[in-house]
């Protein structure tokens, strides 16, 4: 029997989660059951109560706020802990279209895909302004590039997983879940495909996009950090090249005046140059160990996706167990420190 879980990250949702559990289907083609999944990132407007109001299976809460990439972290791993083979990641603010979740998860169930992003369109997304929806694109392309992905729209929070994506996924931030977890996906040479999904009206200003300037930052830290970690050799290699060449370059300029017999006066121009061809070689330097250290980052997170495995297989007969002794039902309501 295969199951969906479409998780549902929130932080004071209480007015727009019952619309948005009311969008969504309890019936897509190629899975047998769907089931919701709250995670409750710390919530102080009784949004958990509303969760299972409104009738949802599953309900994760957080004791403090932790921000969207835990709760997006944590929403992965009770989904796969739940026996889900694919998840649905979507916004509370009813922003995508429930009825277009058969349509984002048709590439896994088909086999061809382990991800799948869905692609708002930013161009026509009328309740952005136009700042935003350059801003966006923008970053979209830079994600690209450094992934080696072709996912139009690396900001959309409308994206589904496979059980095995899921387990292989890794998030460091503290700010967003969705560039790092496509980075780390492109490199992981993994398969993602994207669809055409529909939005509805906005309900709220973004949350996440409250600031431009701010935004701009930890978007741009968020997008080197990880694409450090994964090509670091890369990354400090074109630093440390840049600098050396640059003492390289003023070291030339101290010779021609050296050798035409007027480079008495230039001895600054010798100890800049030094310093800049030492500082780039160490860069380089710096680059071999950050390699190696970047491979020890492979083998744990092998690690870690093997450990996640063997628990899901200890955990099963737990779970049996619970759910016999209730009834046949499992427990659906977790907080987390």
């Amino acid at each position: 029997m295969r199951k969906l879980i479409i998780q549902i990250p929130c932080l004071n949702e209480a007015e727009t989660l019952p619309a948005t559990i009311k969008d969504l289907p309890r019936h897509v083609e190629g899975v047998d059951r769907v089931e919701i999944l709250v995670i409750d990132d710390g919530s102080t407007d009784g949004t958990a109560a509303v969760a299972k109001a409104c009738g949802v299976e599953h309900v994760v809460r957080f004791t403090r706020n932790k921000g969207l990439a835990a709760a997006f972290t944590a929403g992965l791993d009770a989904a796969v802990r739940l026996g889900a083979d694919f998840i649905v990641n979507t916004d509370a603010d009813n922003q995508y279209v429930g009825a277009d979740i058969g349509r984002l998860i048709a590439p896994l169930v088909a086999g061809h895909a382990d991800i799948c992003i869905g692609d708002r369109n930013i161009r026509t997304l009328e309740h952005q302004s136009r700042p935003r929806r350059v801003l966006q694109r923008l970053g979209s392309w830079v994600v690209r590039q450094v992934s080696a992905t072709s996912v139009p729209d690396t900001t959309s929070g409308f994206r589904a997983y496979t059980r095995e994506a899921a387990l292989r996924t890794t998030i460091v931030s503290e700010f967003s879940y969705t560039l790092e977890s496509i980075i780390q996906a492109g490199k992981r040479r993994m398969a993602i495909a994207h669809v055409e999904v529909r939005t509805n009206p906005s309900t709220r200003e973004s949350r996440l996009f409250d600031n431009v300037p701010s935004y701009i930052k930890k978007s741009a830290a968020t997008i080197v950090r990880i694409y450090a970690s994964h090509e670091p050799l890369k990354v400090f290699s074109y630093i440390g090249a840049l600098v050396f060449g640059a003492g390289f370059l003023i070291s030339l300029r101290f010779l021609y005046y050296y050798f035409t017999g007027t480079g008495l006066g230039h001895l600054q121009s010798l100890i800049l140059s030094a310093v800049l061809m030492i500082v780039g070689f160490q860069i380089l330097l710096i680059g071999l160990v950050a390699d190696l250290i970047g491979g020890n980052r492979k083998l744990v997170e092998e690690v870690l996706y093997r450990v996640r495995r063997m628990e899901l297989v200890t955990d099963r007969p737990s779970r049996s167990d619970a759910s016999a002794a209730s009834g046949g039902i499992s427990p659906s309501d977790t907080t987390v420190g």
